[in-house]
């Protein structure tokens, strides 16, 4: 019976696998397939002519008045920018939730739940409005502030369980040893929210990454334009350039792999097990 269940759950887990990936894997297929190839009658899962075209067509074809490359650059300055500001005011305000007692902390808690209850799209007049009250439309510090309020909400109920689940032992004793605040914070705190730390930068990382409505809307120049909008490019009235868009969209993926990749190797649970003695 055991052995049974564990063979469904593995074959579950696996039919899980293959619908998650399979998209991924086509777009990637596609975009070294030739046009004759992706609009063929009978598609193939794998290209049978590979080619670079739809690759050189989005990094060399200027497709617009900007290359690439400043696509690529205003992305990874928006992203970087919202991971590290974002993730450094969750970190202290988790903190503060977790470990101190204040009026209106349960409100401020509950406030953040609806914030992120709150459609997106809704939100995209009125900071239309306030940006240009602020004289901060068409610019990257105008999106950025924009990003790092959606990205703080969830990254605050994210860190708050990982602060709270760290023994206040740990940090009674670095205090006895003669440890300050800050340094507590540091070299206590710090290492052992990690884990929560990266997912969370994860999640900010792919909002600002990946966002589109808010970068299209708030921005007029060109030249400050993000890689989700260079997108829109290949779409036209007479048709799709799909070789192309699932080259660019490749691109675009990538560089999240990478992140991750650089980070998942702190993404470890349970760091804090036996630290403190029974």
């Amino acid at each position: 019976m055991k052995r049974a269940r564990r063979y469904l759950l593995n074959a579950t887990g696996l039919v899980v696998f293959v619908l998650a990936v399979f998209p991924v894997f086509w777009m990637a297929s596609t975009a070294f397939k030739p046009n004759t190839e992706i609009f063929s009658t009978t598609p193939r899962p794998l290209p049978a002519h590979p080619t670079l075209e739809h690759f050189d067509l989005v990094l060399n074809g200027g497709i617009a008045e900007v290359s690439f490359w400043a696509y690529f650059r205003n992305s990874a300055v928006l992203a970087l920018v919202t991971v590290v500001v974002s993730s450094l005011l969750a970190l202290l305000a988790a903190t503060a939730v977790a470990r101190f007692r204040f009026r209106f902390r349960t409100t401020f808690l509950v406030m953040l739940l609806v914030v992120q209850m709150v459609p997106l799209e809704a939100l995209v007049i009125p900071l239309f409005l306030d940006l240009k009250k602020l004289g901060m439309l068409d610019s990257l510090p105008g999106l950025v502030l924009v990003y790092i309020g959606f990205a703080v909400p969830f990254a605050i109920w994210m860190l708050r369980g990982f602060v709270a689940a760290v023994p206040k032992e740990l940090e009674e004793a670095a205090a006895i040893d003669g440890a300050g605040p800050i340094r507590t914070f540091f070299t206590v705190l710090l290492p052992l929210v990690a884990p929560g730390l990266v997912a969370t930068s994860i999640f900010s990382f792919i909002t600002a990454w990946n966002e589109f409505i808010f970068a299209y809307t708030f921005l007029d120049d060109q030249g400050k334009y993000t890689l989700p909008i260079m997108l829109q490019f290949f779409f036209g009235r007479s048709g799709n350039a799909w070789g192309p868009i699932m080259a660019a969209s490749t691109l675009l993926t990538i560089p999240v792999i990478v992140f991750f990749l650089f980070v998942q190797r702190r993404m470890v649970s349970g760091l804090t097990a036996g630290a403190v003695k029974g």
